[in-house]
């Protein structure tokens, strides 16, 4: 195991070992172990009891953090002329069709997150051997393909964030910065579990919540004590 430094000895110290702390203890906490010089995301590891590779048993969906991610999404709109001035209104980063097509067929995929509509999904579709392992192709499911292209923008600019359990049975959800006050953290966090928790497969048996973590980027992670989470 790699030597650890003196600021995350500090770190690890501050953490009590086998102990479980309420969401709202975590989000405080969270601000107090993370040492690095630049605003570290705060995250949530939530692991789950279901079988992934059983397609009843995926885990999908979308969190409205109230307080957003704290991040800068870029983001560009794949659609007709006709829709260009209204996803340019609502702040997309990059928008056009052909062009930025032909960009990404070249090796460019410089953006957050792509929307586009059902109406030229024909063309994007083939960008999929791209885009996929890069999670940036668009989804129904995660209101990336929509003919409301302005509606899109804004939920993501605001903090819209979509979220699924990976082949482990983890959930990973970027919920905010370290520089955001405790309530703020605790708040987005409640938002991802709460909608998590309504998302519970009929197919899953026995302990959905197996356990759930926050950290911050290089940080220990923070065992959260389920019983503690309102609502789930």
């Amino acid at each position: 195991m790699a030597r650890l430094t003196k600021n995350q000895k500090q770190a690890h110290s501050k953490i009590e070992v086998g102990k479980a702390y309420s969401l709202t203890q975590a989000a405080a906490l969270v601000k107090d172990i993370t040492t690095t010089k630049f605003d570290a995301s705060v995250d949530l590891d939530v692991r789950l009891g279901v079988d992934p590779r059983k397609a009843n048993q995926m885990v999908r969906g979308i969190a409205n953090l109230p307080h957003g991610t704290g991040k800068t999404v870029r983001v560009l709109v794949l659609c007709t002329p006709d829709k260009e001035a209204e996803a340019k209104a609502a702040g997309a980063d990059y928008v056009g069709l052909d062009e930025y097509i032909a960009k990404i067929e070249g090796g460019w995929t410089d953006v957050d997150i792509i929307i586009t509509m059902p109406s030229v999904m024909a063309k994007v579709g083939k960008l999929g051997r791209i885009l996929g392992p890069r999670n940036l192709m668009p989804n129904p499911k995660s209101g990336t393909v929509t003919p409301d292209v302005g509606k899109a923008v804004t939920d993501v600019k605001g903090g819209k964030i979509d979220f699924k359990v990976d082949k482990t049975g983890i959930i990973h959800a970027s919920i905010g910065k370290v520089s955001f006050d405790a309530d703020k953290i605790y708040e987005n966090a409640l938002e991802v579990i709460q909608t998590i928790s309504k998302l519970k497969p009929s197919a899953a048996k026995g302990t959905y919540f197996k356990s759930i973590h926050m950290s911050s980027t290089m940080s220990p992670g923070i065992q959260i004590e389920t019983k503690s989470v309102a609502g789930i």
